[in-house]
């Protein structure tokens, strides 16, 4: 069964860095673009970042570009959510999915099934 999993959320101050892992299971996640996308209290969910082999980073959110970054590590299946210079408004729960499309980044919305996610909380 395919699975994601995410992790690596916590609480820090603004201007802090935090790095969220996405480990996949039942098939080889290197061969898929992935989507992350986040939901606040009382808002809608939001695309952030996609990462596929043919675009690299694709940003869905003007707001990260610059202080996010997505990658993989093939042998342990995972793929990386790196956050820098974080702000109040980035405060979250952040999830990972394939794209519907499989292999592309095709749109902020394209995302499959997801997991529970992993809270993103920045404050003084």
């Amino acid at each position: 069964q395919v699975q994601l999993v995410e992790s690596g959320g916590g609480l820090v101050q603004p201007g802090g860095s935090l790095r969220l892992s996405c480990a996949a299971s039942g098939f080889s996640l290197d061969y898929y673009a992935i989507v992350w996308f986040r939901q606040a209290p009382g808002k809608e969910r939001e695309g952030v970042l996609c990462i596929s082999n043919s675009d690299g980073n694709t940003y869905y959110s003007d707001s990260v570009k610059g202080r996010f970054t997505i990658s993989r590590d093939n042998a342990k299946n995972t793929v990386y959510l790196q956050m820098n210079s974080l702000k109040p408004e980035d405060t979250a729960v952040y999830y990972c999915a394939r794209d519907r499309s499989y292999y592309y980044c095709s749109g902020p919305s394209a995302f499959g099934s997801w997991g529970q996610g992993t809270q993103v909380t920045i404050s003084s």
